[in-house]
């Protein structure tokens, strides 16, 4: 591949922490203030500041996000490139494919640079990544152009009290993680997977266990700090900011008794519990790529190569299963094997999920202990839109930090799908 045609991701990348909702299931999250555009300002903030090149540069954003969630949600990737700084003549782009939002706008990031179609080649570098609040609103539906109290509700706030007896809100959060074409929860949709590869509730446990256990030691050693950014939060009395430094649901002190207590949380007798499922947390992760010739012509660092990408698709009631064959594709495109990956960072949706992906990476020959030896989102959290930008990061600054050289990154879609990164480190 010539370094014309070669996409690498700048040293300098950096995310925010991942914080969880709520707060002991029981109050705000610590970032429940921030919307999905403002966190992901915080994060295109960081990454120039850490990254060296003149924003003057940066000819373009695209950013990743899945749901609307706040008022200026709509504005997206605009949004969160005034938040972060850069000039109102950089245009921005939100991408949307849902849990794989944040690998996707590195992709078309990507894309973008090597078509030339729309590339300003006076500005060569983009800004790419992903961001996501889960706050998601409680949200009333049907009212519009009916009489609400004493007038016809055409638009604006709705006083509650003039609502109906026995009115519903429904959750946002909730009906997101339902599929219609599955017919089923995603949650469901892994308990699925689970049955069809026999996958147990005791390895579902220790494969969350295990992902608490490497995440814990991962953040004690610092392998975190190069890629995350503290976020300050103003006290409310007036008293001294609380400084978010670090991923807030990773558990202390875990271990197989204790989640072998907690009950099935979406089946009878099934064996998805809180314990062995993603954690639903808010954060954002950005990065800047170009194409290696004008990272090497403006004497910028490289972090790592993208060296091969893959999308794919699968039927919606096992949507988990979609990084098998996306990591087929992404690897057939770097022309690599999977005994030569060091490295794979999947999204831990769900432990039967995860666990039935590793089965079958096994089959390509990649080694079951080099998925996330880091943990991943049963103890690190999934915040939908900037998950595979999170990893992308984790992944590129883990393969320098250890010395490796080949790197994945993947996750599943709800829906039926999944996408694959394949990274090489240029550190």
């Amino acid at each position: 591949m010539s370094k014309q045609q070669s996409i690498v991701i700048l040293d300098g990348g950096r995310r925010t922490p991942r914080a969880d909702i709520l707060v002991d299931n029981k109050a705000p999250g610590l970032f429940s203030r921030f919307s999905t555009t403002q966190l992901g300002g915080m994060a295109i903030k960081a990454t120039l500041g850490h990254t060296k090149i003149d924003p003057g540069l940066i000819g373009h954003v695209v950013m990743g996000m899945a749901q609307h969630s706040h008022r200026d949600s709509i504005y997206g990737a605009q949004g969160m490139r005034w938040r972060g700084g850069l000039g109102k003549d950089v245009p921005a782009l939100t991408v949307a494919r849902i849990c794989g939002s944040g690998a996707e706008a590195i992709c078309v990031g990507a894309e973008i640079l090597l078509a030339g179609l729309r590339n300003d080649e006076e500005r060569p570098f983009s800004v790419v990544g992903g961001a996501e609040s889960m706050q998601y609103p409680f949200s009333l539906y049907d009212y519009r152009g009916k009489k609400v109290g004493a007038a016809t509700q055409k638009y604006g706030p709705i006083e509650a009290k003039s609502l109906p007896a026995g009115t519903h809100l429904q959750d946002m959060l909730l009906m997101s993680l339902y599929d219609p074409s599955a017919k089923m929860a995603m949650a469901n949709t892994a308990e699925e997977l689970g049955r069809r590869y026999g996958i147990k509730r005791e390895e579902a446990d220790a494969f969350a266990y295990r992902s608490h256990k490497n995440a814990k030691a991962a953040r004690d050693a610092g392998h975190f700090d190069e890629e995350i950014e503290p976020v300050s939060l103003p006290s409310e009395d007036g008293g001294d900011p609380t400084v978010v430094k670090y991923d807030t649901h990773i558990l202390e002190d875990p271990s197989p008794a204790k989640m072998a207590r907690l009950s099935p949380a979406f089946e009878a007798g099934g064996i998805i519990t809180a314990g062995n499922a993603s954690a639903v947390v808010d954060g954002a992760a950005a990065m800047l790529i170009g194409k290696e010739s004008d990272a090497e012509r403006h004497d910028v660092r490289p972090l790592a190569r993208i060296a091969g990408m893959g999308v794919a698709a699968c039927d919606p009631q096992i949507m988990g299963w979609g990084p098998v064959p996306a990591v087929k594709k992404a690897l057939a495109k770097a022309g690599i094997e999977g005994k030569d990956v060091d490295i794979v960072e999947i999204n831990e949706a769900f432990a039967p999920q995860a666990l039935a992906c590793v089965r079958d990476f096994e089959k390509m020959g990649i080694d079951p202990e080099r998925v996330n030896p880091m943990g991943n989102a049963i103890a690190l959290g999934h915040p939908l839109g900037a998950t595979g930008a999170i990893l992308t990061l984790t992944c590129a600054y883990a393969l320098r930090r250890t010395k490796k050289r080949y790197g994945i990154v993947t996750m599943c879609i709800g829906g039926g799908q999944g996408i694959a990164l394949v990274l090489e480190s240029m550190g």
